[in-house]
């Protein structure tokens, strides 16, 4: 079963929530669906499983038009943020209750509760009520009563934003595997890229409603189309400096650099250069990398990393550090920008360069 959206148009209250979008997943895929909050993810999964109607534009399930055919009518499941579980039953009767809607026998319902419940490693639970279990437990059954029906369409909408770090790193692995050996259509929304990363087939970047690209995950991250897309699959988002060509030199603010080697067939002109907060450091790596002389905001110490701020009067940077780096605020510092890592966008924000993949 493929899902396609043809040129899908979703207004509420006067309010575009869905713009001209356009998708195609495939059976036997698990798809990301990569934005803020406020993005259209919801939206979007609403229109892909016919709880909304669009306003313009066709949902199609296998070639067939179901852009208006009702939710009841259609194979679906839906997992949302909270833990939606009927308190008055069992776990087994939690997961039990699509197909006991659906009149499966009692010998089947007995099989497929079981066999998911040990695949989620809940079996041992399943007399239990869900006030009797952690968080993890509780959404490993609301998966589970969402998987057990083996609908065409399985929709995540961040399941796993309410649990601990933990526990997501598990669930995440958990999916994969489970999808691996289901022949559905999965698709799943968040707002972390590297949630993305580590779980998608294809990413979907979705901004304001729009889409901006769609792909294999890492060929996405890797190649981003536009300055949107670029600054939306990252955390922290990728640096922008606006800068001029000129010649063999490159402007950046009041500075002039040597135009970098990787940069010389570029065009004179204005541009904006990418570079990912993990790419800058502290120390040069190449003889032609851009040096700046910045100060510090700020230093965010998480963990066994930092999220160093720093700024001069012409540009502001993140810079993703490993270990602790505890600087004095206002402390002046240089900061480097590996040529060979940067991402360069023309004046409109279209992608004119990337770094090679062994570069990134």
């Amino acid at each position: 079963m493929s899902l396609v959206l043809e040129h899908i148009d979703r207004t509420v209250s006067g309010e575009k929530h869905i713009s001209d979008a356009c998708l195609s997943l495939e059976q036997g895929s698990f798809n990301v669906l990569l934005g803020h909050t406020l993005s259209g993810k919801t939206t979007l999964m609403r229109l892909m499983a016919g709880l909304d109607a669009p306003d313009r534009g066709r949902v199609l399930f296998s070639e067939r038009d179901m852009t208006h055919v009702p939710v009841r009518k259609r194979n679906i499941s839906m997992v949302y943020q909270q833990f939606i579980n009927y308190p008055s039953l069992r776990v087994f009767d939690n997961i039990a209750s699509p197909l006991r809607l659906a009149r499966v026998s009692k010998a089947e319902i007995q099989r497929r509760v079981e066999e998911i419940a040990a695949m989620l490693r809940i079996d041992h639970l399943l007399g239990r009520y869900p006030l009797e279990l952690s968080g993890g437990q509780q959404q490993r059954t609301a998966m589970a009563r969402a998987l057990v029906k083996d609908a065409d369409l399985v929709l995540f909408d961040e399941p796993l934003v309410n649990l601990d770090y933990k526990l997501r790193e598990e669930l995440r692995l958990e999916m994969r595997k489970l999808f691996r050996t289901r022949n559905t259509v999965a698709v799943y929304a968040t707002t972390e890229p590297a949630e993305a990363l580590a779980l998608g087939d294809t990413t979907t970047l979705l901004h304001e409603g729009r889409i901006l690209q769609t792909g294999p995950s890492d060929t996405v991250f890797h190649r981003p189309q536009t300055v949107e897309a670029a600054a939306l699959f990252g955390e922290p988002p990728i640096n922008l400096m606006e800068v001029v060509v000129r010649g063999s030199g490159l402007l950046v603010g009041s500075t002039v650099f040597p135009l970098p080697r990787q940069l010389a067939s570029l065009d004179d002109g204005p541009y904006r250069l990418g570079i990912r907060p993990s790419h800058l450091s502290l120390t040069p790596l190449n003889d032609d990398d851009l040096e700046f002389c910045v100060e510090v905001g700020v230093a965010e110490i998480s963990g066994s990393e930092t999220f160093l701020h720093v700024a001069s009067n012409d540009l502001q940077l993140v810079l993703h550090l490993g270990g602790i780096h505890d600087f004095p605020v206002d402390s002046a510092i240089r900061v480097y920008a590996p040529s060979n890592k940067l991402f360069v966008f023309d004046e409109p924000g279209e992608l004119v360069r990337a770094p090679s993949l062994a570069a990134q």
